[in-house]
């Protein structure tokens, strides 16, 4: 990585720079040739005629509702700012979720605004970083100026692209400053902006408007799906991949299957939606397993648990558990055929009316009932569910909502989340696993290390569902199938 230009000045030179430092001001360190050099003889690369983002109609609608929720508030949705990796580099930057949802921009320090209109609703702004200065050297001297980091768009550029009039984001705090009358501002994202507005703003009313933002969410419109359906269609090429080199993770370690799926995110989409789990073994059996630096051993199983993140920001998230060496043992196959029928089960409760939990209560049924079938449970099955001791090996909840975020919509109220009741247009995964540890000894040994979760992105339609990753098989029998045919 090329270090910032830092010119070179040897000791007996140390006079004729300070003399340039005073001259030039706005170049310390530069002699005025080369300030007039860079300043001068570069060509006009405005972009005209540009069409806008896919997503410009949805967005407008969005930031409507959003106007309608708080009549008379000033609104600020910042997209967030970069964040130190190490030293002078820094991580990708990725937008807040709601500053991407309200404007279809990625851009780091962007700020939405809306402003009370005097005739009712909002006046929207986008404040953004403009062109690097070629003026003042910043496009070449400072470490995120166009040369170092690449162009970005101008403020004409992206008011067409985005549909919002765009200003100058450098200007912004100082005029939030001194702003009245009653303002919210979505915390957590840009510390310049809430130190700019910490007289105006309130704790209470700042969360109101995350969780309206969050709660938003969790009816996808049809741009959201078709984005929804393209990640998971992505992810299913993805887990295609890893398969076809299983020999190869089994010669170096988990990290050839974690970098093999984020090829395909980074060819296809903006990145993996979340840290890739590929756990091998008894690492299957920790829910969250990304260090991924484990051995892929034969006669183990994967649990493969991925998705691939749009360009425009929407993630799939998709589990399966497959036998490394492309055929399930007797108890590997007895515990995932258990898992594969609670999945079944659970998919089969989603649809409009129903509660979000029935689902969960649907799957958990079932393991419940193979445990007691096993003798790893006394039942009645009744009484195991009413105590939860079912979850000694099934551990978590059975799904989530799905959509910019993994786990999307997650500041929304309890009632219109979890206790909520499904409706056309919802997007939730639906997940149940077994995770027999290694050191648990109420368990027959041969079933301590196994662990195995079947995870589908399912969208609640207007007379049921649809499985949006049915291109991955699912069934024991047809997984094996479908790695023979891709190994061959």
């Amino acid at each position: 990585m090329a270090d910032e230009l830092t010119p070179e000045t040897p000791e007996e030179e140390q006079p004729q720079k300070k003399h340039e430092q005073r001259k030039n001001g706005l170049y310390p360190g530069v002699s005025d040739e080369l300030a007039d050099s860079m300043r001068a003889g570069w060509a006009d690369t405005e972009l005209h005629g540009l069409k806008p983002v896919a997503q410009a109609a949805h967005t407008a609608e969005r930031r409507a509702s959003l106007s309608a929720r708080f009549p008379g508030e000033r609104i600020v949705v910042p997209a967030g700012r970069l964040k130190t990796r190490s030293n002078d580099t820094e991580y990708p930057f990725r937008a807040s979720t709601e500053y991407a949802y309200l404007t279809g921009d990625q851009t780091e320090n962007g700020v939405l605004v809306l402003e009370p209109a005097g005739t009712g609703g909002h006046r929207a702004t986008i404040y953004l970083l403009p062109r690097s200065n070629r003026e003042n050297g910043e496009f070449w001297l400072s470490g995120q100026g166009e040369l170092w980091v690449g162009r970005r768009h101008s403020l004409t550029e992206a008011e067409q692209l985005l549909g919002i009039p765009a200003k100058d984001v450098r200007e912004l705090a100082d005029a939030l400053a001194g702003a009245g009358g009653p303002v919210r501002v979505l915390r957590g994202h840009d510390a310049v902006i809430e130190t700019a507005l910490t007289d105006k703003v309130t704790a209470e009313r700042d969360e109101e408007l995350r969780v309206h933002l969050s709660e938003a969410r969790v009816v996808k419109d049809a741009f959201e799906v078709a984005e929804l359906q393209k990640a998971v269609d992505s992810t299913v090429r993805g887990f295609e991949d890893v398969v076809k080199v299983l020999d190869k993770a089994e010669a170096t370690s988990e990290r050839y299957i974690e970098g093999t799926f984020f090829l395909r995110a980074r060819v296809e989409g903006n990145d993996v939606g979340y840290g890739s789990i590929c756990a091998a073994g008894p690492n299957a059996c920790t829910l969250h397993w990304v260090r991924n630096d484990g051995q892929v051993r034969p006669g183990d199983l994967l649990l493969l648990d991925a998705g691939v993140e749009t360009r425009d920001l929407y993630t799939a998230d998709v589990t399966r558990t497959l036998p490394i060496n492309g055929t399930y043992s007797d108890i590997q196959r007895k515990v995932y055929d258990a898992v594969y029928e609670a999945q079944e089960a659970g998919i089969a409760a989603v649809r409009p009316g129903a509660k979000f939990r029935d689902f969960h209560d649907a799957a958990q049924r079932v393991l419940a009932e193979k445990l007691v079938e096993w003798g790893l449970l006394e039942g009645p099955v009744e009484r195991v569910l009413e105590l939860s001791l079912q979850r000694r090996w099934t551990l978590h909840g059975t799904g989530h909502m799905l959509g910019m975020d993994v786990h999307d919509c997650a500041a929304a109220r309890t009632e219109a989340y979890v206790d909520g009741t499904l409706e056309p247009g919802m997007c939730l995964t639906v997940e149940p696993g077994l995770y027999f540890q290694t050191d648990d000894l109420t368990v027959p040994e041969e079933y301590r290390g196994i662990g195995v979760r079947i995870e589908d992105d399912i969208l609640v339609t207007e007379d049921g569902n649809r499985n949006l990753s049915a291109g991955l098989p699912r069934a024991s029998a047809e997984v094996e199938a479908w790695m023979a045919a891709l190994k061959g």
